[in-house]
């Protein structure tokens, strides 16, 4: 298998992340996103379903009239009414979503006769109306390796630009999302693939790798991993990986993750996980002791990146019941207070009784106060 020299990235915030319950984006709210995802380099946006009603298809042409670098799509279901929909909205490329396990055709009534005509007749008719148009694989991880041949094929054959192989309930793993695409890749390679995971397992960024690794050429993302049920694959997540491991997304300027991640949850009201990847509080706070002293020899010992990379902050330490001495002096040292080795660790015992206490971290300035107390102790002693 052969990867592509770098993966194009497909934020669908605005289509999949806005499915997600009860979050609702204003007109205002999706220009604001858009924006900020565009100027960061993100190369594609999908901005909306145009069926949904009139609301919808007035946003995708506000979103429009931006004049945005990045190029805007819209989703649709597989039917003409949706498509007809979409066309009214003057975009220029469309992803057309069609069931292709035997669970979601049943669901509709259908079956593979129907699903390779309607294939061909939507595509024929989208051409029309579209300067591109791809074709989504709803439900692909659970169908059977012929049926998505075969979509892939006449897809191809249709002027399908790229296939979309949706993990839609998030069932696949690493291994097995790396041999199908392989196998998709291999077998029709004349039309790119592109791979949109979804989290139910916690599996989505690191299936996203897979697919990418096994030649896909795309990857739909949400920011923040928002979307149904456990989300989707994260846009900071997928973005700093793909930097990290394979040098890819150099073009994203992924200094602004983090004050776009905070905006984007903002105005979902899906807040973020302290321990959330990335961007989450506790990402760059250290407490324990062994760590921060190496660190401050080498700020990569336990970060596999420098927070001023993704628009954070310095390295923050605190103090708590894993602190050492080093990390005792240089939270410190931070407040102009300069105490020796031995002072520190003098102090230690008591930091770490004051954390178990209170069963948490203990503040810069409760530090202070611990310092204090212990100096008062230590003159009435003498």
């Amino acid at each position: 298998m052969k990867m592509a020299q770098d993966v194009h990235i497909i934020d669908t915030t605005l289509r999949d992340g806005e499915q997600a319950p009860g979050v609702v984006f204003l007109q205002k709210e999706k220009i604001e996103i858009a924006t900020l995802l565009s100027t960061m380099g993100i190369p594609e946006l999908e901005v909306g379903t145009p069926a949904m009603g009139i609301e919808e298809r007035q946003d995708i042409r506000a979103l429009l009239r931006e004049n945005l670098q990045a190029e805007l799509t819209c989703w649709a279901r597989a039917n003409e009414n949706d498509i007809r929909m979409a066309e009214k909205c003057g975009i220029s490329s469309i992803n057309i979503s069609f069931p292709v396990s035997d669970l979601q055709l049943n669901i509709m009534g259908k079956d593979e006769g129907w699903l390779f005509r309607q294939t061909e007749i939507l595509l024929r008719m989208s051409k029309k109306f579209f300067d591109k148009v791809s074709i989504g694989a709803l439900d692909a991880t659970r169908a059977p390796r012929s049926r998505l041949l075969k979509v892939a094929e006449l897809s191809k054959a249709g002027g399908a630009m790229r296939m979309r192989i949706a993990d839609t309930v998030g069932v696949g793993t690493p291994s097995t999302i790396k041999e199908l695409m392989a196998y998709l890749v291999h077998a029709t390679p004349t039309i790119k693939f592109e791979f949109h995971g979804h989290n139910d397992l916690g599996m989505a960024t690191a299936n996203s790798l897979s697919a990418v690794e096994a030649g896909a050429h795309a990857l739909s993302v949400t920011v923040n991993g928002l979307g149904e049920r456990a989300g989707n694959a994260a846009l900071e997540e997928v973005v700093m990986a793909l930097r990290m491991s394979h040098k890819m997304c150099q073009q994203i300027d992924s200094s602004k993750l983090f004050s776009l991640c905070n905006r984007v949850a903002s105005l979902s009201g899906r807040m973020i996980h302290e321990g959330k990847p990335i961007t989450g509080r506790n990402v760059f706070r250290h407490e324990t002791g062994i760590h921060i002293e190496a660190i401050l020899k080498n700020e990569y010992a336990y970060q596999p990146f420098q927070p001023n990379e993704v628009g954070r902050s310095d390295t923050g330490f605190v103090a708590g019941k894993h602190s050492g001495t080093s990390s005792l002096q240089h939270i410190l040292k931070q407040r102009g207070i300069h105490i020796t080795r031995e002072r520190a660790s003098e102090l230690l015992p008591d930091v770490r009784q004051e954390s178990i206490r209170r069963k948490r971290e203990i503040t810069d300035e409760e530090l202070e106060e611990i310092l204090s107390a212990k100096q008062s102790g230590l003159k009435k002693a003498n």
